[in-house]
């Protein structure tokens, strides 16, 4: 008894990209530092007149 069956194998990899998260990462300490640095000019030019 002869079967003749075709068969698909399909191979699923789970890949993490440790470049793109390294691109996240680099992205929000960027906004992180943009954020703390305009806080710091409005603490220290703005609110340091008026106090």
């Amino acid at each position: 008894m002869e079967h003749n069956k075709d068969i698909e194998v399909e191979k699923k990899e789970k890949k993490s990209d440790s470049s793109k998260v390294g691109v996240a990462l680099i992205k929000y300490i960027t906004y992180l530092i943009i954020f703390f640095g305009i806080l710091w000019f409005l603490i220290n030019y703005v609110f340091g007149q008026l106090l």
